[in-house]
């Protein structure tokens, strides 16, 4: 190729064989200027790979291939003044080859489409050629809906003044535009789409606009252009002409319309009609993709890289800026292959070579794209709201002018700069390059188009607009890059669509450039350079400077010279051995590759300076491998002739032998033909004699069977005829005996009915008869005045006698009311002599039984001392004497024993103090003990649980990823997708997209709100007064429901009781007696321990110093004493149950019996007691019995005083609340002293219309309060009126018959009985997806949150799950539950940044969580329940490890909540925390000599400190009307404060004009201001104001005294939550604003850091503002009855039933 004039077939070429070769991917770059033939170079080569390789299928794809170019040419191409047919993109072509190198497919990409040509062309310049083409096609018979006439008639085709090309004909064009589309497999419907839509935009440019003022403007009516755009896409007139002339705003409170003036309404035509043909652009590519997809693997590709050349105008705009831009890249990777890439090789490889200079043009890219470049720049200026290109002209020359050598600024132009590109100079005009960038279009209008219902097409090219992949951007499936650096795919990551739809148009270009030259650099490049003759387009005309400089620009000249100097070929050894093995002999050959290479070239080559070896390759010159390939192919040419040769003569010998063995086997079959003939003629003679010896037998034969049958027919019909006979004649009498049978049978019962009538009719007679007389005799009764009087009376009787029962009842009301208030006030009378009797009753039952004992014992005794008396009368005098000296003995022995038992006393005080003392002691170490334990196990829980919850944010992160990578397999396997993904650059975008006010970010779906609910706009409501009717609402349904079910129980059990009294009369009567005694006693004790308890408090009260709680204080004492009688309390009471059970009434009498018969002299009691005393078993087990009290004293003592402190502890908490509404009311009046009288007097006015509401809605809970206690009084009533009607019934019965026969029957209601239901739902399982749809995907939680109960889906979720779990159905629970999850994480993923939708799941996926725990039949979580709840409990599963993946669920829907908030919070906090002053007038003079800081953010769209507070109270009110629980809302808080603390400590500490004394006192007051917003909440216990301790602390750093020592030790002590690193900062920025402030001494500073050294606290300046808290969600049981949920019908699950 290389003696042979340059042709685009020949680099054709050279790339296949490559491919094939060296199984490497190539591309062919074809570059040059406009007009030099780079679209022509392209086609030709894409032609050549068709006719050479062939298709692999019968699909011929080589011709697809080649039908797209007239496609993409009528789209993308137009006349300019360098070029009749200049491609306006860029396209990289990649056509793909299967293993044996044939062509099977094809994909494109292409780059940024001129769009500004659809609606402008420069003088001598055309639009697009389909436009040409269509109306050139006009007159077609399909063409005519379309309208179309002349170019010169529209707008948009007629301003270059050019509209014909000399010798191109566009009606033809158009022919064979329409013939590729058919190819493509584009259908002719969705063809005459595609023209629709281009005659629409044609139309649109014609739509003209009236002015009626400077600000506004209309179309006229019945415009005709814009009626035909209308009809061919299907949308309506007044809709579209609305748009074209009005824009919708959005702001942070509302959204409105708003006219736009002509010159707006005019640029919005063209950007609609340019962002419809980027549509459809992108569409066709698409489309042609699709038809040129591999439906085979991909094995190799060649890629055609057909790219717009370097172009300069007079005005060069953002168009030719990225073009020059993209040339730059090109020019790039040019130089590093050919000229940097190829010495570098020369140097590694170690050969004699000398450097040689060329241009380098990477300071120029860098210019452009590097940090802070051109494209930075506009993209940041972009997205200022107030950005102009007049601004954006200005920070270029502020940040490149005298900078950088490659960019300069015109004389005479503050508008445009210019840059030294590697092919000259080119100044660019700033003008239009933002809007350009924004690439932005109305959003109104592509609505109005998207809703287009009669054309199906233009819907198509809208949709998904936000999340559709540019169809030139996608990743090519099945390829497998041969290279050794693979081409790396665009990462399509459905997460980032959205955010790349957000993208500027230069952001999107570089982006693609990057790919498309990591694709090339993947790839073997091979060079078209294309060279333009002349500049005027003039034929045999040639312009040698402008030739020789695009050859200098273009790098080719530099190219001449490192090959002429160079070694363009190359090979590795290896490569060399395996190519030219056949140029070596088998002695040639060595174990060592490099030297048998070296042998074979000195032998080969004899010019040494034609080749150099390197350390692993042979360099060579160029000529030297293709004279090495003529001498391998004559080699193998020589070897061919020699093989030929054999070959021939192998085949000779081969015929020659075939033709022998034919001529001898054609012999063979003709002698034995002949021989088969003369066998067939006797066969023949044979079969002739055979044959008439059978046929002479078969006319014999024939003739007999014919007799024979004849004979048997005859025989047949005869025997047939006689037995037809003989069968007539018996069915004639069988039919005679069944008449005979039917009539006999009527006759009979015609006689019967006959008898049974007559019988009939003689009872009715007289029954008739009888009932005439018995109304005859009613009627003369019923006409008798004495009937009605008895009526009347009895009417009378009963309305008096029910009237006088009505008073009667209200007289018993009072009086049992009266009683019930006596019987209160004798209760305190009667409870000591009931414990007086009581105590009596014990020690008289233990002297029954001590005297019983006494009496047997007695008795024995009498009985031997009688036997002895007998016996022994003589030794009476000694026994006599022995019994007085026994007496004197046992006197002694008492006194001893007494002695004895006041030293046990004392030792047992003794003990007892000691055993107090040492409790004492143990109690307080314990406690310090358990207290240092319990903290330090709370900081390994919470780092414990911090890691899980991270642990856990990392495992949703590669789920999320997973399903992202899952969801792209899937696209690869589905969808075709060509090329490398990225957004098209040509993409539009909405205004809205692009308007980057912080009033827009910080209430973004507030104008939907507007639109939607108006009337709530009209109507403020009071949202806690709201909440707490409410929740009053509920408690008072629960509460009737509650005693309804217990008024039935009641009832139940009075008509059981009534059953038994019946029964057992006496016995009952002995149990009430028990019952209203035990009830009296009970009540007693209540009474008693209330008054106790109001003294202890009083006490308490009294006294607040340390010394109350002290031992030996007088609260301290009286406890004692409270406790000790309680415990002594609690001995007899259990004692006294014990007996009372089974004693009190049974054994009444059977105790006085007992009592008399102890009358023993108390000297027999004393000689038991010392005979008892004396064994000393007893006296230990006595000790025993006493240390096990003490024992229980003591536990009782502690127990007791556990109960002490938790109310001294809650007593304390009124305190410090009372302090704190104290502080409040001080810190309020101090702001009202500091106001002017008419604030002073409105906020006064406020503050008591606060005041006022709160006491209102107290007094309307005491009202309900009340109310409740009337309905119950009622309801009373009602129990004792039917109690009443149940007694008269019962004397209704006691009346006799003949009464009741005189009195009216009542008319009874007969009440419904209502269906009890089980708490449970009912689904289908084919309904699954159904409910998860309604009530999770489709479910709008502001709905559910202001008309439903709290956490209505997960009760109904539950519902369904315990149904599945009551019919044991595994399956539907496992699917059930696991469904549930997905549908909730597809709406977090779908609606992750709506706070309102993060915060409700969090809710019911809490509530969700406790019901399972609530209801899984755990003790542990029973203890809440009510007997209906531990009947709903779950009966056959244990849904442990789904409540451990709700939870986990629960963390991470908690830690997506929290991003939320911090990104909502984020804008705020620093605007409202610092920057603005909430105290007018504290900050004073700014300090001088700061610089100014700049911000996005204008004045009046900042935000304070009240806008914070707005939001925290959105926050809570949104959380507290999910029905969140409220230790989670208070996680949540301190989460929300960490992160507004965190960011306003970091910015404080990064900003030196936020350090001074006025700045502390605005952010204490700040600060102030968010604790009283805690207060309000009761939120106070959260820990959340423990979070603001290191903002605190850092603003009184900067109120503090900074000069002595002793200011230093202060300051030590007090910043104990900053870090020494956060002090020292905060001194060294601090600022002096007022004359009183001095600067901090570096003395200072340096004495802070000495007396901190020794603090461990971490190196880190700023707080981590990301750092979430571990969340816990305590276990909150539900009080609400499943039962009694009702399902509304707005939820659509109609499909589910109660059951």
């Amino acid at each position: 190729m290389g003696d042979m004039d340059p042709h685009i077939f020949a680099v054709a070429e050279e790339a296949y064989k490559q491919m094939a070769r060296d199984e490497r991917n190539q591309s062919i770059i074809v570059s040059g200027e406009s007009g030099a033939g780079k679209t022509v170079s392209a086609k030709y080569a894409m032609r050549y790979f068709a006719t050479v390789s062939g298709s692999a299928s019968e699909a011929n794809v080589e011709e697809k291939v080649l039908a797209s170019n007239p496609i993409m040419e009528s789209i993308g191409n137009a006349k300019t003044t360098r070029n009749d047919n200049s491609s306006r993109f860029g396209k990289y072509i990649e056509i793909g080859f299967d293993k044996r190198y044939r062509i099977i497919g094809a994909n494109m990409r292409t780059y940024l489409l001129e769009k500004s040509r659809v609606v402008f062309q420069a003088e001598e310049e055309r639009n697009y050629h389909i436009f040409y083409q269509l109306c050139a096609s006009a007159a077609l018979p399909e063409f005519k809906t379309l309208r179309l006439g002349n170019a010169n008639y529209f707008h948009y085709t007629k301003q270059g003044g050019s509209p014909v090309i000399d010798g191109v004909d566009d009606a033809k064009e158009m022919v064979n535009t329409r013939q590729a589309c058919t190819l493509l497999g584009i259908s002719d419907s969705y063809q005459m789409g595609i023209f629709r839509i281009l005659a629409g935009i044609l139309h649109l440019g014609n739509v003209e606009f009236a002015s009626r003022d400077s600000d506004s403007c209309t179309i006229p009516p019945k415009h005709e252009p814009l009626t035909i755009f209308c009809d061919l896409m299907g949308v309506e007139y007044e809709e579209m002409a609305h748009w074209l002339c009005h824009r919708k705003l959005a702001t942070a409170t509302e959204t409105y319309i708003k006219p736009i003036s002509k010159l707006h309404a005019i640029n919005a035509r063209d950007a609609l009609a340019k962002h419809i043909y980027a549509n459809l652009f992108n569409w066709i590519v698409d489309h042609v993709n699709k038809a040129l997809h591999a439906t085979v693997k991909q094995h190799s590709f060649i890629g055609v890289l057909d790219i717009y050349g370097f172009e300069t105008f007079e005005i060069n705009s953002f168009e030719q800026f990225c073009i020059n831009y993209a040339n730059e890249k090109l020019q790039q990777q040019f130089n590093m292959h050919v000229f940097k890439l190829e010495q570098e090789e020369y140097m590694k490889e170690q050969i004699p070579w000398t450097l040689i200079d060329f241009y380098d043009n990477q300071p120029c890219i860098n210019l452009i794209e590097a940090k802070m470049g051109i494209l930075d720049l506009l993209d940041e200026e972009c997205k200022m709201p107030k950005g102009s290109d007049d601004t954006w002209a200005q920070k270029l020359y502020n940040t490149h002018l005298n900078k950088c050598a490659l960019f300069e600024k015109p004389r005479l132009s503050n508008k445009a700069f210019i840059i030294k590109h590697f092919a000259d100079k080119v100044e660019y005009q700033c003008e239009g390059f933002l809007e350009k960038n924004k690439d932005t279009v109305y959003e109104e209008q592509i609505k109005v188009l998207k809703s287009s219902k009669q054309f199906k097409l233009l819907p198509e090219l809208f949709q998904d607009e936000e999340k559709v992949l540019s169809p030139t951007s996608a990743t090519p499936s099945g390829r497998v890059p041969l290279s050794r650096t693979a081409v790396k795919p665009a990462k399509a990551r459905p997460g980032q669509a959205s955010k790349e739809h957000k993208k500027t148009v230069g952001h999107q270009f570089r982006n693609s450039l990057h790919l498309l030259m990591e694709t090339l650099n993947a790839t073997t490049p091979h060079y078209v350079r294309c060279i333009k003759p002349n500049d005027f387009k003039f034929p045999f005309t040639f312009d040698e400077k402008r030739a020789v400089q695009q050859l200098r620009a273009c790098g080719v000249l530099e190219t001449i010279r490192i090959s002429a100097a160079g070694f363009p070929s190359r090979w590795t050894y290896q490569e060399f051995f395996s190519r030219y093995r056949v140029l070596m002999k088998q002695r040639d050959v060595l174990s060592d590759r490099k030297q048998t290479c070296k042998n074979v070239l000195e032998k080969l080559i004899l010019d040494k300076d034609k080749y150099q070896f390197g350390k692993t390759k042979i360099f060579f010159r160029a000529g030297q491998v293709a004279y090495l390939e003529k001498i391998r192919a004559d080699k193998l040419r020589a070897a061919c002739i020699r093989i030929q040769k054999t070959i021939r003569g192998w085949l000779m010998r081969k015929k020659y032998v075939r033709m022998r063995k034919a001529a001898i086997t054609i012999q063979r079959y003709v002698r034995g033909y002949q021989a088969r003939c003369y066998a067939k003629f006797l066969r023949r003679t044979r079969a002739a004699i055979t044959i008439q010896k059978f046929q002479r037998m078969y006319v014999i034969r024939k003739r007999y069977q014919c007799m024979r049958a004849a004979t048997i027919a005859l025989q047949a019909l005869l025997r047939g005829y006689m037995a037809r006979n003989k069968y007539q004649m018996m069915l004639r009498e069988h039919k005679s005996i069944i008449i005979q049978k039917h009539v006999r049978g009527w006759l009979a019962r015609v006689h019967y009915r006959r008898t049974l009538k007559a019988i009939v009719y003689l009872q009715c007679c007289y029954r008739r008869m009888m009932a005439k007389r018995e109304l005859k005799k009613l009627k003369i009764e019923a006409r008798s005045v004495e009937r009605y009087k008895k009526l009347h009376i009895g009417l009378e009787n009963k309305i008096m006698q029910l009237q006088r029962k009505i008073d009667e009842q209200n007289k018993e009301y009072k009086s049992l009311l009266e009683k019930l208030t006596n019987l209160e006030i004798t209760y305190s009378t009667e409870t000591e002599k009931l414990r007086s009797d009581v105590e009596r009753l014990r020690m008289s039952e233990e002297e029954a039984k001590n005297a019983t004992n006494r009496v047997l014992s007695l008795q024995e005794e009498i009985a031997k001392l009688r036997k002895e008396l007998h016996q022994t009368q003589s030794e009476k005098k000694t026994i006599e004497e022995w019994a007085d000296k026994y007496k004197h003995e046992t006197e002694q022995l008492v006194s001893e024993l007494k002695e004895q038992n006041t030293s046990l006393k004392t030792e047992k005080d003794e003990l007892n103090r000691r055993i107090h003392d040492q409790a004492r002691e143990i109690t307080e170490t314990m406690e310090k003990k358990l207290v240092e334990e319990t903290k330090q196990l709370e900081l390994d829980l919470n780092d414990e649980r911090l890691r899980y919850q991270n642990l856990l944010n990392e495992f949703s992160r590669l789920e999320e990823r997973y399903d992202d990578l899952k969801d792209e397999m899937n696209l690869m396997v589905n969808i075709p997708k060509p090329g490398h993904k990225r957004t098209d650059s040509t993409h539009s975008s909405n205004e809205s997209e692009y308007t980057f006010s912080s009033e827009i970010t910080e209430a973004e779906d507030l104008p939907v709100r507007m639109e939607q609910e108006p009337s709530e706009k009209k109507a403020p409501l009071d949202m806690s007064l709201f909440l707490k009717l409410q929740k009053r609402v509920t408690e008072l349904e629960q509460e009737k429901q509650s005693l309804q079910d217990e008024l039935d129980r009641k009832e139940e059990q009075a008509l059981r009781a009534k059953a038994k009294e019946e029964e057992r009369p006496p016995i009952r009567g002995a149990e009430l007696e028990y019952e209203s005694l035990k009830r009296q006693e009970l009540e007693s004790e209540n009474k008693k321990l209330k008054n106790e308890l109001n003294e202890l408090q009083k006490a308490l009260t009294e006294t607040r110093s340390p010394e109350v709680t002290a031992p030996g204080a007088p609260a301290y004492r009286v406890l004692l004493d409270q406790l000790t009688s309680v415990s002594e309390e609690l001995e007899v009471r259990k004692e006294e149950v014990l007996i009372l059970r089974s004693q009190l009434v049974s054994q009444k009498e059977a105790i006085q019996p007992k009592v008399n018969k102890n009358t023993m002299t108390d000297s027999t009691i004393l000689l038991e007691d010392v005979q008892k005393m004396k064994d000393k078993g007893e006296i230990a087990q006595a000790y025993i019995g006493l240390k096990e009290t003490n024992r229980l004293l003591e536990s009782q003592l502690q127990s007791q005083k556990k109960s002490h402190e938790n109310e001294l502890e809650s007593l304390r908490g009124e305190i410090q609340s009372l302090k704190e509404e104290n502080n409040r009311q001080q810190q309020l009046l101090a702001q009202n002293l500091q106001l002017p009288p008419e604030a002073r007097i409105e906020a006064s006015l406020q503050h008591e219309i606060t005041r006022l509401t709160n006491e209102n809605l107290d007094l309307m809970e005491q009202l309900e309060k009340q109310d409740k206690t009337v309905r119950k009084l009622k309801k009373q009533l009602k129990v004792f009126a039917k109690k009443i009607g149940e007694l008269e019934v019962g004397q209704m019965e006691n009346i006799s018959p003949g009464q009741i026969i005189d009195e009216p029957i009542r008319p009874v209601n007969i009440p419904r009985k209502e269906k009890d239901f089980q708490g449970m739902l009912e689904y289908k399982k084919e309904d699954e997806q159904k409910l998860v749809k309604n009530l999770i995907l489709e479910l709008k939680p502001r709905g559910v949150a202001v008309n439903l109960i709290p956490g209505l889906p997960a009760y109904i979720l539950f519902m369904c799950v315990r149904h599945a779990d009551y019919l044991n159905d595994d399956q539907k629970v496992r699917s059930l539950l696991t469904s549930t999850i997905n549908g909730i994480k597809k709406v977090l993923k779908k609606r992750g940044d709506d706070f309102e939708t993060v915060s409700f799941w969090l809710s019911n996926t809490c509530r969700f969580l406790h019901c399972l725990k609530q209801y899984s039949g755990e003790e542990g979580f029973m203890k809440h329940n009510t007997p209906r709840q531990n009947e709903h409990c779950l009966t056959n599963f244990d849904l442990a490890e789904y409540r451990q993946v709700l939870s986990d669920l629960a963390i991470q829907i908690y830690q997506q909540l929290v991003r939320v908030l911090e990104n909502i919070l984020q804008p705020m906090i620093v605007s409202g925390m610092l920057e603005h002053e909430t105290i007018q007038g504290v900050s004073g003079v700014k300090p001088t000599g700061l610089r100014k800081r700049t911000s996005s953010i204008a004045d009046e769209g900042t935000y304070t400190l009240d806008s914070i507070i707005r939001q925290l109270n959105s926050f809570h009110s949104v959380m507290c009307q999910h029905g969140m629980d409220p230790e989670l809302i208070k996680q949540v808080v301190k989460q929300m404060f960490y992160i507004i603390g965190a960011v306003t400590l970091n910015n404080l500490l990064l900003r030196k004009d936020m350090c001074s004394w006025s700045k502390g006192m605005q952010i204490r007051y700040n600060v102030s201001q968010l604790e009283e917003w805690l207060r309000d909440k009761n939120l106070m216990n959260s820990g959340a104001k423990e979070t603001l301790e290191p903002l605190i602390q850092a603003a009184q750093l900067l109120q503090v005294k900074k000069k002595t020592d002793e200011d230093a030790e202060a300051i030590c002590s007090m910043c104990n939550a900053l870090t020494t690193a956060q002090i020292v900062k905060v001194l060294n920025l601090y600022t002096p604003v007022n004359e009183f402030e001095e600067r901090v001494l570096v003395s200072f500073i340096r004495t802070i850091q000495m007396r901190l050294r020794d603090r461990k606290d971490s190196p880190q300046l700023l707080m981590d503002a990301k750092h979430i808290f571990p969340v816990t969600f305590p276990f909150n049981p539900s009080s609400l009855a499943l039962e009694t949920i009702q399902i509304p019908a707005s939820l659509g699950l109609g499909f589910i039933s109660r059951v």
